[in-house]
């Protein structure tokens, strides 16, 4: 099935009524018009942590979540979409606890990155390590003892605690693991799955004297191999790449689903600013062939995504602001950011309504900017039902992500679709997914700066949305197909 231009949820599997059956039950009662683009149903599958981005294996779903059957149930009535996490699995998946018993005797040692697959003798000089785009302090290396040998092995874990990480890289170029990635999509397609969101994979490619993310042409070269095993169960692919924006535009433009993750702050910034030039600077080059989205399970981007987009005092100040609206930090630990003291941000952990201050205008105002701009809008649970910050939920669980991905019980559901603000929400998707225009040409007009025109055109259909940055406020003017002009404000 080809990806439809229509809204997508964003949801854990068991942030909306707990589970996989409650949340199709949820789904089909409230929004069977409201998301006909697809359900992501991030990671379902039995995981040692990082909410579900440590995979023990995919072709299991958590039984705390459900089974197949419900991702199956689903499938029939919305297009589905799952994560591979294409970069790692986890350290106690039943692949890596062999490889920890019998080391490089074990049938699954290839999986794994050994540092001697990268460097001849398996010590990297420091200049090389330097160079890498770190996502744990120091290094992104950890050492594991052989059970049956007692010798020490140095293998590679970009992401987790310094020590002991959960979360493992594979070896993509490994035969055997490119047989297992296989046998992944053939399970995932058996099971209805349509698309399939690759995530972290820039920092598959692991090259001496490097960043090892996103090295080119070896990510193209493994980017067009995914491809066509995806291709043969026609699934569809949406690699996630937190870059900059020129990596999205060559990912673009090798033909590959690419995510505007500039977009979030920019919105934000457009309207705590009160300017609309670099947003309207930004529309008007962003590749066509895009997702969109303003908030999901991670934070706002922030570097590397926005660099060259926004100048470092501009992103400082939505930084700010967010923090003054209860939000707390990612940071990025590379070397170069390092030497940035005074702006070190690589994510705000903050829910999309509190950045905007609970302001229900400025965040309808925003969610249509983003149904606006090209691309497929994806929306996430906690914005959906415009949530505010889940400080207990950072305090409970010592997670700062936390803050945007509290759960919601059945009636928590029910309640928050009570909402004006839901219910204006609910009534711009049900626009985006339904007028003829968002299918033709865009459109930014030339505007004064406190204002952001933005058109869509397909023969007789013409719609505008018209944003007055001044009260954060917005408008559509929109023809009914035969000529006559509407409004509508959201």
């Amino acid at each position: 099935m080809p990806i439809l231009n229509k809204v997508q949820l964003i949801t854990y599997p068991d942030s909306l009524g707990g589970n996989l059956k409650n949340l199709d039950t949820l789904l089909r009662k409230h929004f069977t018009d409201a998301f006909p683009g697809g359900i992501h149903i991030l990671p379902p599958f039995p995981s040692s942590g990082d909410r579900g981005f440590a995979p023990l294996t995919y072709f299991e779903i958590d039984p705390a979540f459900g089974s197949w059957s419900d991702i199956q149930r689903t499938s029939k009535h919305f297009p589905v979409v799952l994560d591979l996490m294409v970069n790692h699995i986890s350290r106690q998946s039943s692949y890596f606890q062999d490889f920890l018993r019998k080391g490089r005797s074990s049938e699954y040692a290839d999986l794994f990155i050994t540092l001697d697959k990268v460097w001849q003798n398996g010590n990297p000089p420091e200049e090389d390590v330097a160079k890498i785009f770190l996502r744990r302090p120091v290094h992104p290396f950890t050492d594991v003892k052989i059970h049956e040998t007692g010798q020490i092995e140095r293998v590679w874990a970009t992401f987790g605690a310094i020590n002991n990480p959960e979360q493992i890289d594979l070896d993509v170029q490994s035969p055997l693991t490119k047989e297992y990635f296989r046998a992944i999509f053939d399970n995932l397609h058996r099971f209805g799955v349509s698309i399939v969101r690759l995530d972290a994979i820039a920092y598959v490619t692991k090259k001496p004297g490097t960043s090892c993310f996103f090295i080119e042409p070896e990510i193209y070269q493994f980017l067009d191999w995914i491809k066509s095993q995806a291709d043969d169960f026609g699934i569809d692919l949406l690699p996630e790449v937190h870059a900059h924006f020129h990596i999205q535009a060559k990912l673009a433009s090798h033909g590959f689903w690419v995510y505007n993750f500039a977009l979030p702050l920019l919105v934000l910034y457009t309207l705590i600013s009160g300017s609309s030039k670099a947003l309207k600077d930004h529309l008007r080059i962003c590749p066509r062939h895009q997702f969109t989205q303003l908030d999901s399970h991670d934070g706002i981007p922030v570097q590397p995504d926005i660099d060259n987009i926004l100048d470092v005092d501009s992103a400082q100040r939505v930084v700010n602001v967010c923090l003054d609206r209860g939000a707390n930090l990612s940071r990025i630990l590379s070397e170069k950011y390092r030497k940035r003291p005074d702006f070190d941000a690589h994510q705000i952990n903050i829910t999309y309504y509190s950045a905007l201050n609970g302001d229900d205008n400025a965040y309808i105002t925003a969610r249509a900017i983003q149904f606006f701009a090209p691309g497929v809008p994806q929306v996430y649970y906690v914005g959906l039902l415009a949530g505010t910050n889940d400080q207990q939920g950072v305090e409970r669980t010592g997670e700062n992500r936390a803050i945007n991905r509290r759960n919601y019980s059945l009636e928590e559901v029910e309640t928050s679709l009570e909402k004006p603000v839901v219910r204006r929400l609910l009534e711009l998707i049900h626009f985006r997914n339904t007028y003829a225009a968002f299918d033709g040409d865009f459109q930014v007009k030339d505007s004064e700066d406190n204002e952001l025109y933005i058109c869509w055109t397909k023969e007789k259909w013409s719609c505008t949305l018209k944003v007055e940055l001044i009260n954060q406020s917005c408008r559509i003017e929109y023809t009914d197909g035969s000529g006559s002009i509407n409004e509508y404000i959201p």
